[in-house]
């Protein structure tokens, strides 16, 4: 399928980003399965790694008592919201498969009320804490294929596990091989698998795994040349093709596998051309191709014979409206449907009829909706779509929609999940330096009006084309129920409204961003939505470059900033091509090393590069050891120059009521890596202390905190 996860998942592996509400996933005990979304980078490693958790436990003192507090208080709010919607279930030909915290399970759909039967435990992995990843079933069921993870490694094993009927007590579950630094894996029969490797932050190589009676034998199948692009295998949703994916931030090239000749050679469909982009799905014998071929080089749906699948042979189906930003194709039976975002951020499906293009119908979904994300089909395809709606206070939501009767059912809403109607999402713009118009999501309880004195946390993220992460998290449920007001800034670099919104906003557009988010506070502080002592600023990871550029520029804008696992020595970094990610981000970053004009781009917005001695808001940098993404050492630099500049502007600034010494705090954590820690308990004591951090500085008293609820 080339859903929003194949669209950017083999990307995730070449950028910096931020986690899926991690403490959420580990709580639910259901991993996000097939979603990369999040970023990445790099790791320097520091001489003394326990000195600044020193440094932050000495001076964590007056915020100890109020971590306390919201740990007990997230604690409760999780268990809150600890059942959803399960989107990792697999349905096979005669079972369903799930994951859970200890293996993978299965129930056989043959009988009234089966049992839950284990086919995959964990601790037969080996040595280690492993966590579920992927879970692939052979075409007949007769195998299944698992990727997991150990903690701070950012390759997987492969575990294959055979199936069929067997006696569980007689016969207990025990892998059949295992594969090591593996990243994607497909089935093409029972016997044949196909897998990419991944060493570090790179994927080069597929493989052809078979399985014989006599043993197992593999063969490479593909090597790629060149040092910037990703490779990854997947599947056709009908389960006709396996794709081999090559892809950089710039270019797609797509080979094709016939599963039912899996030993013949792969077939080019299209040779990587400089700025086209495509993505293939499959039905009936022709491609559908999604690729960056419409209006302003946006996406747009094409169709291919699959005996002439090159670029020639392309033809036009379906082009979204301007505006329009496809998030998603699905391709079921003899409908495409998109996912779509328009210029407020609204989702919707255009359901696009393959024999009668032109009669293409949009179905739009609830105005609360935020995030989408599909489901792998299963063996059999019903021919109804099913997808998950979250937003950041609204938990996950199960719908389905069948295509040929335009029908979609809610198919999962409890009373506890549901969100309150006086929950009030606000769709706005604000007018950036140059005109543009950029998005703004609003969540708030009392009416705008009433905002003036209600605490705001301003989030943005702003790179790589990805969308501002907007899935559900329990701790801006609480936020919000403390009464609250959450802003989510889409600016340009992120993808919110196609890719034009991308390329606007990267390489010497960069500072686009800045100016995008800075007139989203301008904004909000003109509607009357709180005020500079009330706002905070939270990102992650290359997020944290626009938030540390603006601290620069527009330090009286907000009172306090909380960043994790935070980029923030652009230069320093695309200076250092030893590093990983260093060769594969110039296409969003530039090359200072070979072009002076992209490093005089570069060093104009830098946070490392541009601190002055000035006022700045209150920061809490939380990094992580093993992280192999983001450079500690940068955020070393950053810290110490940032506490530089504030004692030399306060040796000639006497401490004032509208600028009392802000507290410059890096919280450097050991045994995790750039998605945070992966302990449930150590991350609920992370989003803890980040909220006594806000509050604190923001100067709330909890005792009178407004629609508090819990």
């Amino acid at each position: 399928m080339c859903s929003m996860t194949s669209l950017h998942s083999w990307l995730s592996p070449l950028i910096r980003g931020g986690t899926f509400n991690q403490v959420w996933s580990l709580f639910t005990c259901k991993p996000r399965g097939l979603i990369y979304l999040t970023g990445t980078r790099r790791c320097t490693i520091v001489k003394d790694p326990s000195s600044s958790t020193v440094e932050f436990n000495s001076r964590n003192k007056k915020y100890r008592s109020l971590e306390r507090s919201f740990k007990r208080r997230l604690r409760v709010i999780y268990q809150r919201f600890s059942v959803g919607p399960d989107n990792t279930m697999i349905q096979g030909r005669n079972h369903v498969y799930f994951m859970e915290g200890d293996g993978i399970y299965r129930m056989d759909t043959r009988q009234g009320d089966p049992e839950p039967e284990k086919v995959l435990c964990l601790d037969s992995v080996g040595k280690g804490d492993w966590s579920l990843q992927r879970l692939r079933l052979s075409p007949s069921e007769h195998a299944l294929a698992a990727t997991v993870k150990a903690p701070h490694r950012e390759e997987a094993r492969c575990v294959l596990v055979k199936l069929g009927d067997r006696e569980p007590t007689l016969d207990p579950p025990q892998p059949l091989l295992t594969i090591d630094k593996v990243f994607s894996v497909e089935w093409a029969t029972d016997d044949i698998l196909f897998y990419s490797s991944q060493q570090k932050l790179q994927c080069h190589h597929v493989f052809r795994l078979d399985l014989t009676a006599t043993g197992t034998r593999s063969a490479l199948l593909y090597q790629e040349q060149q040092p910037d692009v990703f490779v990854e295998v997947s599947l056709s949703r009908d389960r006709r093709l396996v794709l081999v994916n090559c892809s950089s931030k710039r270019s797609s090239e797509v080979w094709l596998i016939d599963s039912a000749k899996p030993l013949m050679e792969p077939t080019l469909v299209q040779a990587r051309l400089p700025e086209l982009l495509y993505h293939v799905e499959h039905s009936h014998g022709q491609l559908y191709i999604l690729a960056n071929t419409g209006p302003g080089q946006e996406y747009q749906v094409l169709r291919a014979p699959l005996s002439s699948p090159s670029i020639k042979h392309w033809v036009p189906v379906c082009s979204p409206g301007p505006g329009t930003a496809v998030k998603d194709m699905e391709v079921l039976q003899d409908h495409c449907v998109l996912a779509t975002r328009d210029p407020l951020g609204l989702l919707a499906l255009q359901v696009v009829p393959l024999s009668q293009p032109a009669t293409t119908s949009t179905l739009q979904l609830p105005p609360w909706a935020c995030a989408i994300e599909t489901k792998r089909a299963g063996l059999t395809d019903s021919g109804w779509l099913e997808f998950l709606l979250s937003s950041p206070v609204h938990p996950p939501v199960l719908y389905r929609y069948s295509p040929r009767e335009n029908r979609l059912l809610l198919q999962e809403d409890t009373e506890e999940h549901r969100t309150p109607q006086e929950y009030q999402t606000t769709r706005l713009e604000a007018p950036s330096q140059d005109g543009t118009m950029v998005p703004l999501t609003l969540f708030h309880i009392p009416m705008l009006e009433e905002l003036r004195g209600a605490p705001l946390l301003v989030h943005v993220y702003g790179a790589y084309g990805m969308d501002l992460n907007m899935d559900f998290s329990p701790d801006k449920r609480l936020l919000l129920e403390d009464g609250w007001a959450l802003a989510y800034c889409h600016v340009r670099g992120g993808g919110e409204r196609g890719l034009g919104w991308h390329r606007q906003g990267r390489m010497e557009g960069k500072s686009r961003g800045v100016e995008d988010l800075a007139a989203c506070i301008h904004r909000l502080y003109d509607l009357g939505v709180s005020r500079p002592s009330l706002t905070a600023l939270t990102a992650r990871s290359a997020g944290a470059i626009l938030v540390g550029a603006l601290c620069n520029l527009h330090p009286h804008l907000i009172r306090a900033v909380t960043l994790q696992a935070p980029f923030l020595d652009v230069l320093g970094t695309m200076q250092e091509p030893s590093l990983p990610l260093t060769l594969e981000e110039r296409g969003e970053w530039g090359d200072p090393m070979s072009d002076p004009c992209q490093r005089d781009t570069i060093a104009s917005y830098c946070p490392c590069h541009n601190i002055t001695p000035q006022h700045y808001p209150s920061m809490l940098l939380t990094a992580y050891i093993e992280d192999n993404r983001v450079p500690v050492a940068g955020v070393h630099k950053y810290e110490e120059r940032l506490q530089e500049a504030i004692h030399t502007h306060l040796n000639g600034h006497p401490v004032s009521e509208s600028e009392p010494t802000p507290s410059v705090i890096l919280d450097l954590q050991p045994g995790a890596d750039h998605f945070g820690p992966g302990d449930f308990e150590l991350s609920l004591t992370e989003s803890a202390r980040q909220l006594a951090f806000l509050h604190t500085e923001l100067g709330l008293n909890q005792q009178k905190t407004k629609n508090r609820r819990n």
